[in-house]
């Protein structure tokens, strides 16, 4: 299936990394990782790890729109795999867009090279909220379970496959702000001037993450991400009031599933132990937390993420194994940790780096927390 869309494209697929199936070992390296148990090596996923720093994305890119590949299945099963064939990565990450899912309470979604997405019809007002048009069916994400279910059938018994959705903040941010970027300084005034019209906008938001996250399990997803980018904005004080409720009610439709679920903000130092009350198994770190500081505000009792600064996949070998190192180091081999970025791979980020990352994590990990047994 996948060999079939990538003749279609004419792209060259690289023959320099692992299969894609992998070894099953893969699989059982994360998940003992999210459950804080011995693993034999350090597993390490990134975010953004399937993009455009890759050259057979930007072939792919070339020739679909960014809303059309995350639209069409078969490409964004496709997009999954890429970085697995180049990268001895411990998990896919299926190819999606945090905002599709608004289609379905009736927000028109564009994306523009070069300005990002754009919500043609903002939420401005408080009666905006009373009208809105929420559907209960899949109609903004029937494509991605769709792509789960092929990319699950492609990784057969190889890496884990992660899912993902934007956290209710952060959905509020670009439903009312109309676009990403900056300080969204119009969706937080909102927050703030019309409380009870933020309240019921976030319940609705948060039932649609709830329902989005489970069908993502039922169709195949084995860990998820709630991705709250913007929650670094706030202050501890209006992420309790505003936030911290309706993230927990997301996270609480998919706790008893079984499933791994990792809670990430970006410029969330002063946030952790909030998110943390509010759900998750594993808490994902942006770059500005020390991870043994973290480690010692939240106890043992969690999983942690992270973190190493994405700028660092842009510098030379011997800064990037240093910076690399310095985050093993911090993590001390203790059950529990998942090597990533603080944030997204980079754009002009040479794959070169990344496979250095990647094989450095395992090999300098190996036998740290006393190897697994299962």
């Amino acid at each position: 299936m996948t060999a079939d869309i990538v003749a279609a494209d004419g792209i060259a697929q690289p023959d320099t990394g692992p299969a894609v199936a992998g070894a099953e070992a893969a699989q059982s390296r994360l998940l003992r990782a999210c459950r804080r148990e011995p693993v034999d090596a350090t597993p390490i996923w990134l975010m953004r790890q399937a993009g455009r720093y890759l050259p057979e994305y930007r072939a792919l890119r070339e020739r679909h729109a960014f809303l059309e590949m995350v639209k069409t299945p078969e490409l964004a099963c496709e997009v999954t795999l890429q970085p697995l064939r180049r990268f001895e990565l411990d998990a896919a990450i299926i190819f999606a867009d945090i905002l599709p899912p608004l289609e379905s309470l009736g927000f028109e979604l564009e994306f523009h090279e070069g300005s990002g997405p754009l919500i043609l019809n903002p939420l401005r007002r408080a009666a905006d909220v009373a009208a809105l048009s929420a559907s209960e069916g899949d109609e903004g994400w029937s494509f991605t379970l769709q792509a789960i279910r092929l990319a699950r059938r492609e990784l057969g018994g190889g890496a884990p496959l992660i899912g993902f959705s934007g956290a209710p903040f952060t959905l509020a941010c670009y439903a009312i702000q109309g676009s990403g970027g900056g300080d969204f300084a119009v969706a937080r005034r909102f927050m703030m001037n019309e409380p009870r019209a933020w309240h019921a906008f976030m319940d609705v938001l948060a039932r649609l993450v709830g329902r989005y996250l489970a069908a993502q399990v039922a169709a195949g997803a084995q860990v998820l991400q709630l991705f709250d980018s913007w929650a670094g904005l706030l202050s501890p004080a209006d992420y309790r009031e505003f936030v911290l409720p309706h993230s927990r009610a997301a996270l609480a439709a998919v706790e008893g599933s079984g499933v791994p679920l990792i809670h990430f903000a970006t410029g969330s130092a002063g946030l952790l132990e909030l998110m943390y009350e509010a759900g998750g198994d594993v808490i994902g770190l942006d770059w500005r937390v020390d991870l043994e500081a973290a480690r010692r505000r939240l106890g043992e009792g969690v999983c942690l993420q992270g973190n190493l600064d994405p700028v660092t996949l842009l510098a030379e070998p011997k800064a990037l194994e240093a910076r690399a190192v310095a985050v093993l180091k911090s993590a001390a081999g203790r059950p529990g940790h998942i090597f990533n970025l603080g944030h997204g791979v980079l754009p002009q980020t040479s794959p070169d780096n990344v496979r250095r990352l990647v094989d450095l994590v395992h090999e300098w990990s190996v036998g740290s927390q006393g190897g697994a047994d299962g």
